[in-house]
């Protein structure tokens, strides 16, 4: 019984998150979209730059104490203060030191800009901090339902308020403050629902405590997040600003649909697979349930855009932003595999120490820093191609090192995956052969029709199939209606 109700919890959690990130990714693309065609390519670019600050300074804040509580079968009130006040001194910490190199920042890459508008977009890390201890605690008791509205009205309001002002000209302040804003409703309103008082009192022994596992953690999100960011820093300096923004716009609307599936998932099945953490045969099925998942939606997805992508740029976003198409064609296919490493990711966590985990890690980042040597010098588009090939190698040490501790062989993992991979590669290969013959239609009438032929070639090939995730995506939506 206690198992059927984790896993109905589980689904429950999916179908809300879920529904939550894919109305919130439609928002975040409507106002990208006013937004884009409102700034400069430079503007984007500045904002990228800024962007490896923050999601440095956000792991540093984090510190893995939060992956940590939630992997523990009891957290104490002493537990959640201590972590609550490391967070928020180590964010005044580094919000400080920030802003004593934003000038420094804004000389390198000759956009005065950034000295102003750093005061600003750096206070998202002590307002973050606020976040983390109920978010925790929200997530250990599944309430997804709670989270999913609160994230969405964030990503609303900050989303209405970031178009507002790019019509009025307000240029990159309108991304700041979109930034700002949804991080801080967020914080609002998690601790006016959940007013959490305690009389426990800090203790570094309790931070001692969960620090070996939290540390490791620590390190290996701080080496994935420069990594993932720094190529970013280089092209703004060697390339130009506006360059950046094209190759940071694609980045962006990739990250929509997969950064908010591996989220919706990845966010409930985390605390679920550390539940399980001592079932080894729960572990592996519940490991190959998500991978089919996430698998059954990224794969049409990711592939679907490739194919739409020249008539979904020109029309969504005009001629000023159709330099960004190769990238995006290029960096739509690492979507495919850096979802499936991230779940295998969650079994590390959940069944290591952390050393393994660390370990790999340094194994990554010493093949990505081969990769960028080479592809930077030799443009952006090689440095796109360059991050789709890492996405591939992420994957593959990642999940080889994952099937270590769990039961589930090379073989079981390739029949999860590989009949959805190949109904995709023919929805792919028909909208190929569609093209010629719907050339002389509408752009909107040739999307709409790419659309409904790609929908309906992949649920048809599922269901000849018998694609797991097929019901399993039914299971969700019957499940969220209920709800």
């Amino acid at each position: 019984m206690a198992a059927e109700r984790l896993e109905h919890k589980v689904v429950s959690g999916v179908a809300w998150s879920f529904s939550e990130k894919l109305l919130s990714m439609v928002v975040q693309m409507v106002v990208s979209i006013i937004v884009a065609r409102q700034l400069a390519p430079s503007d984007f670019g500045i904002m990228a730059i800024m962007t490896f600050f923050t999601s440095v300074s956000l792991a540093i804040v984090d510190s893995g104490f939060s992956q940590t509580l939630i992997r523990k079968q009891s957290p104490t009130d002493e537990e959640y203060r201590s972590v609550l006040g490391f967070n928020v001194v180590v964010s005044v910490v580094l919000y400080v030191l920030l802003l004593s190199v934003a000038q420094p920042i804004a000389t390198l890459y000759d956009a005065p800009i950034i000295s102003d508008i750093a005061p600003v977009l750096f206070l998202v890390l002590p307002i973050n901090s606020l976040c983390v201890v109920q978010t925790v605690m929200f997530t250990r008791e599944f309430r997804f339902a709670l989270l999913s509205k609160i994230v969405f009205l964030s990503s609303l309001v900050s989303g209405v308020v970031a178009v507002v002002m790019a019509i009025a000209g307000c240029g990159i302040w309108s991304l700041v403050a979109q930034r700002l804003l949804m991080m801080g409703i967020k914080a609002v309103a998690f601790w006016y629902i959940r007013r959490w008082r305690t009389s426990a009192r800090f203790s570094w022994a309790a931070l001692s405590a969960m620090a070996p596992f939290s540390l490791r953690l620590l390190a290996t999100d701080l080496i994935a997040s420069i990594y993932n960011n720094v190529a970013q820093l280089f092209i703004g300096k060697m390339h130009s600003t506006s360059a950046l923004g094209y190759y940071a716009q694609a980045q962006k609307l990739k990250d929509l649909p997969v950064t908010s599936t591996v989220q919706a998932v990845q966010g409930v099945t985390y605390p679920a697979l550390a539940k399980l953490q001592d079932d080894d045969k729960k572990l592996a099925d519940g490991y190959l349930h998500i991978v089919r998942l996430l698998a059954f939606v990224l794969f049409p997805t990711m592939l679907g855009f490739v194919a739409i992508a020249p008539d979904m740029f020109m029309l969504l976003l005009g001629e000023k932003w159709m330099p960004t198409v190769p990238y995006f064609e290029i960096l739509a296919l690492s979507g495919i595999a850096y979802p499936l490493s991230v779940v295998s990711y969650n079994i590390l966590k959940v069944r290591s120490d952390g050393r393994v985990i660390l370990r790999l890690e340094i194994v990554k980042r010493v093949v990505q820093t081969a990769i960028l040597a080479i592809t930077i010098p030799r443009g952006v588009e090689s440095v796109a191609w360059g991050m789709t090939a890492m996405a591939l190698v992420e994957y593959v040490v990642n999940t080889a090192a994952a099937l270590r501790y769990i039961s589930v062989g090379v073989g079981r993992l390739f029949t999860a995956l590989v009949p959805q991979l190949i109904v995709a590669a023919v929805m792919f290969g028909g909208l190929y052969l569609l093209e010629p013959y719907v050339t002389e239609l509408g752009i909107v009438l040739r999307l709409l029709l790419d659309v409904v032929v790609g929908l309906a070639l992949y649920l048809a090939g599922s269901y000849v199939l018998r694609i797991k995730a097929l019901n399993v995506l039914f299971q969700m939506l019957r499940s969220m209606l209920k709800s």
